[in-house]
């Protein structure tokens, strides 16, 4: 047996409904409890119909990424396939770009947990929140986060009885037992249900997308699969659960309250609580987002630094990056600049407090977009398909198009827009330059050496 099979049937050992479970735990979190009431405030109740939207898009493009890694497990998963499909360019910009999308993502997060704080410390700035947070997540990274593993299922348990509470409590205040505040009820009039507009939906569709943020690292994770061939399976049913939470709980959050009191400065759910006399589930919920929420930094923090240590043992970065220095074989480096990216998080919290959260938020959504964009382009190379398959990739991309578009037409989503595309402008020019060098580094290669001395004949 070669040495590329053993090492598959070591790796191998997850049956389909547990890489559902795997994805569904981290795939909830800042985006769905912070990100969500940005959707909701920029797309009013419609703001159900951009989750179907993301919904159906996001399953599309998790079964191309599914298909291409059932036909050939790849450890690299969609950067492989670019490279694969297109040379060593489309991988270089997938790889960065998914770093990038990370980085926003962790800033993100980071500022969502300072949010979330601040439900309680007010008057406290929030940037000195994000540096605590930020802190103690680079500790916990250094240290070796084999302890914090064991803590994963603890906090995802946490997190989904978060949100089980909330829909008990809102079932709850359905039925009439609640007192303190009104009883929910559906918008009466199409007019209620799209108090935003059509534009407003449009505009609404990235806080949807970001929502489900998290799918290609399913593809990742694919290659762990008893049979990599059920891989559409596991995301046909992870998808399936996460937007029955979303519709249930982000419909019912808009039945309690008025869309027009939600906004990004609370979760939607806490803001839906607190209009009932429940002195303490208010404070219990923020207690467990913050918990849930700090797992998922954690985790983003984990994905970007190990990302960068992929790209440098790929030589698509310096190789500084893969080097281990400390007696825990932390990548001291690519720590480093991780940290450096955090920096720039709470410089911005402290300049812009009001906004850094929407703008991250929206930057991030789009970067990962652009990444799912480039999956749908390489299924159509890398696999073959049928009339219906290039039919839904077509789809899925013109649903990601009315996406990133729809950011341009609302001023809380634009900034972000200019954003990513500052990202997009820096990766292209140093892909043109790094062509040069691999162009140079290929020419060299290519050079006679000097003549190889022939081995003597037996005798």
């Amino acid at each position: 047996m070669s040495r590329e099979r053993k090492s598959r049937k070591k790796v191998g050992t997850l049956k389909w409904w547990q890489l559902s479970l795997l994805g569904v735990a981290p795939t909830i979190g800042t985006g769905y409890f912070l990100g969500s009431a940005l959707g909701i405030r920029v797309g009013g109740p419609a703001f159900l119909i951009s989750i179907v939207i993301a919904a159906f898009a996001t399953y599309l493009v998790f079964d191309m990424l599914a298909r291409m890694t059932a036909d050939d497990p790849q450890p690299g998963s969609f950067r492989t396939y670019a490279k694969q499909a297109y040379g060593r360019w489309a991988g270089f910009s997938t790889g960065w770009m998914y770093w990038c999308a990370e980085v926003l993502i962790m800033g993100s997060q980071m500022t969502a947990l300072s949010i979330f704080s601040r439900f309680w410390f007010p008057d406290v700035p929030m940037w000195i929140f994000a540096c605590g947070y930020a802190v103690l997540g680079l500790f916990v990274i250094w240290i070796g986060n084999k302890g914090f593993d064991r803590l994963e299922n603890v906090l995802a348990v946490l997190k989904i009885a978060a949100i089980v509470m909330f829909l008990v409590i809102a079932a709850a205040a359905c039925f009439g037992w609640l007192h303190g505040g009104a009883r929910p009820q559906l918008p009466a009039t199409w007019g209620d249900f799209f108090a935003a507009g059509g534009r407003g939906l449009w505009a609404s569709l990235i806080f949807a997308f970001y929502a489900f943020g998290g799918i290609e690292v399913m593809g990742v994770m694919a290659i762990r699969l008893k049979n990599p061939k059920e891989a559409p399976k596991s995301g046909k049913i992870m998808i399936l659960l996460l937007s029955i939470v979303y519709i249930l709980s982000i419909g019912l959050a808009v039945m309690m309250v008025a869309w027009n009191r939600f906004s990004p400065a609370k979760s939607p759910f806490v803001v839906a609580l607190g209009s009932y006399n429940l002195p303490f589930i208010p404070h219990v919920f923020n207690a467990v987002l913050i918990i849930a929420g700090f797992s998922t930094m954690v985790a983003s923090l984990y994905a970007v630094t190990t990302m960068l240590v992929t790209l440098s043992e790929d030589r698509d970065a310096p190789k500084v990056f893969a080097v281990k220095k400390t007696k825990r074989k932390t990548p001291v480096f690519a720590l480093g600049l991780t940290a450096a990216g955090l920096a720039v998080s709470i410089i911005l919290s402290l300049l812009i407090p009001g906004k850094i959260y929407e703008y991250l938020t929206t930057a991030a959504g789009l970067m990962l977009l652009y990444n799912w964009f480039f999956i749908l382009v390489t299924a159509g190379k890398v696999i073959r398909l049928t009339v219906w398959g290039h039919v839904k990739r077509f789809a899925g991309m013109l649903m990601i198009a009315a996406g990133v578009s729809g950011t341009a037409f609302h001023p809380t989503s634009r900034p972000g827009l200019w954003i990513s595309f500052g990202f997009i402008i820096l990766i292209g020019i140093v892909v043109l330059f790094m062509q040069r060098v691999w162009k140079k580094s290929a020419q060299e290669s290519k050079k006679p050496g000097k003549p190889k001395l022939r081995p003597k004949p037996a005798r």
